[in-house]
Formats: structure tokens, sequence, C-alpha cells
């Protein structure tokens, strides 16, 4: 008995395939929520990823109408315990204009400045993470060794100077003017900074970072890391150094962390 030839599978057309895109909203209520939703699902992921150190640490996320106040993470509240009703709107003095906690003055102090010099940015996130913090005690970039450092390659800097904990609005602006209109910033002998366009991209930026200088020091520590040339790290940077690309490969933590801890979106 012969067996019948199938017919030949055809491809799914393409506008039936689902491909997540930054979503677009038909109010700013609507965006508002959006960012805060993210802004508690990536503290909550940073929690998850070991990133706190105490009271250290800060997401904050611009508010879509009142773009002079930041929607932040409450002050000594930890990290994998964040909701949205959570979250406090503070203008760029630090001052609380929305919710019922206090936020940390020296942390805000910074990402007031950075928000205030780089109006495209949505989100600028910073904390103490263990990698972080080993590469800002060298005083070092990263170096185009992987495919993921060279997103940073030319797109990052160094704050070569270290003053403690300070409130002081120069000191924010300071940093401000090194970071530019870069992504990401090592503050040295301190930590990490980085920013996007959304919070899902900034986030994604500091995670990316910290797995990169995870990654040298290790190499540097097992030998001499061969560096990826000029021309291959740029191009490789403007394949994958954009904060489009930067929000596609968050997805999967989003959808993740969505998911599994719902109770974040309360």
């Amino acid at each position: 008995m012969h067996r019948q030839t199938p017919p030949p599978l055809l491809p799914v057309p393409t506008d039936r395939l689902r491909f997540a895109m930054p979503p677009m909203h038909e109010s700013v209520e609507d965006e508002r929520r959006h960012r805060k939703e993210r802004l508690a699902g990536a503290l909550r992921l940073f929690g998850r990823l070991g990133f706190e150190d105490g009271v250290s640490g800060h997401i904050t996320a611009r508010d879509p109408e009142f773009s002079d106040c930041f929607w932040v993470n409450p002050f000594g509240m930890p990290f994998r315990h964040v909701t949205v009703s959570d979250l406090v709107l503070a203008n760029r003095e630090g001052q609380v204009v929305q919710g019922g906690h206090h936020v940390n003055q020296a942390a805000f102090t910074v990402h007031a400045q950075v928000h205030t010099a780089r109006p495209d940015v949505v989100a600028v996130a910073h904390c103490h993470s263990v990698h972080g913090r080993a590469l800002a005690a060298l005083g070092d970039l990263l170096d185009p060794i992987t495919r993921e450092s060279c997103a940073f390659y030319e797109d990052h800097a160094l704050y070569n100077t270290y003053s403690g904990v300070t409130v002081d609005a120069d000191e924010g602006r300071r940093i401000a003017t090194a970071l530019g209109s870069r992504k990401a910033l090592v503050l040295r002998n301190h930590g990490l900074l980085t920013v996007g366009d959304s919070v899902d991209a900034a986030a994604w930026w500091f995670v990316s970072m910290e797995r990169s200088c995870q990654v040298q020091l290790s190499a540097k520590a097992a030998g001499r890391p061969v560096l990826i040339d000029h021309r291959q790290a740029a191009a490789t940077r403007e394949q994958l150094g954009g904060d489009l690309v930067a929000w596609i490969n968050y997805q999967p933590m989003w959808q993740d962390i969505s998911r599994s801890e719902p109770d974040l979106l309360s």
C-alpha cells in the first residue's frame, strides 16, 4: 500500500506572526500606567538578580505629563516587594509630589540632573552591583571582547572621580556632563549608571553592562582577552546598541516577572 505524498507545508504569512514592539498609548494616563508597571517590574528583576545593596540603588522614570517629575522606588523598600502603587513621584528637587514614602535624596539628586540634561531619556538605572563595582574600582571601561560588550563600544564613559555620598546638585550635573549623549557611565569606585528612552531599555542596558563587566573581569583573570577590532566593534554597536534592540532584548525578562509575580501590578 502506497502512502500519499502529503501536501507541502506553506509558510505562515508574516502578517500573522506575532512580534512585540513598544506600545503606542492613546492617553497620557495609559502611558503613565505603562511606565509605572515597567518600573515596578524592573525593580523586582533587579532584586532577583542581586543588584540591591541595602538602601542603595534606584531606577527612575520620567512622568509623561509632568516631564520635570520622576517616578522612583520608595526609600528602604526591598526591590522584590515593590508594586505599582508603592512608587513615588518626586520633582527635580527631590520633593515628593505623589506617594507616601521618602526618596533617597543622594541618589535622586544624580538621577534628576541626568534627566534634566537628557530630555530624550525616559529612565535612569543605577545600582551597586557586584561586578559593576569591581570594574569601577579599577577605573576601567568595557573592552570590545564580546558581542554584548560591543553594544557599549564608544557609547559609555568613565566618571573619573569619587566624592562619597552626596546630595550636591553640582555633583549630579558633573555626572550628567560625563555621561553626555551616551547610554552608560562607569562611576569610579562606585558602580554603573545606564539610561534609555524607555524603562525597558535602561533596565536592559544595566543588566547587559553588569554581565559584560563580569565577563571582562573573568577573562582578564584567566588570561589576555582578544579585542574585537574598531571597525567590527563599531559595526556591532550600530546593529545592537540602539534602545529599540534593548527593548526587544528585555521582553523575555518582563514576561517572566509579570507572569510569575503579577502582584507587582497592584
